[in-house]
């Protein structure tokens, strides 16, 4: 059961991080910051672009999770 939990722990994080460097860039950096950017308007991409910050979110909240049950969890009960 542990061997599985961290076998879906790594995939999850391959994924996740796989996900992270095809997404295409802003190029906005600090400049976000100052007001004139889409931060609070909503990004509304369409296509590939929003399909991968969609699962760039799943896939976080999955890392997230799997990485406090980890360390919570797995220690208490095997």
């Amino acid at each position: 059961m542990r061997t599985l939990f961290f076998v879906v722990h790594f995939f999850i994080t391959i994924v996740f991080v796989g996900a992270i460097l095809i997404q295409e860039s802003k190029s906005e950096g600090l400049g976000a910051l100052g007001g004139g950017s889409e931060v609070f308007r909503g990004s509304g991409s369409k296509g590939i672009e929003g399909l991968i910050e969609k699962w760039i979110t799943y896939l976080a909240w999955g890392f997230l999770a799997t990485s406090f049950l980890s360390a919570i969890l797995i220690p208490r009960f095997f």
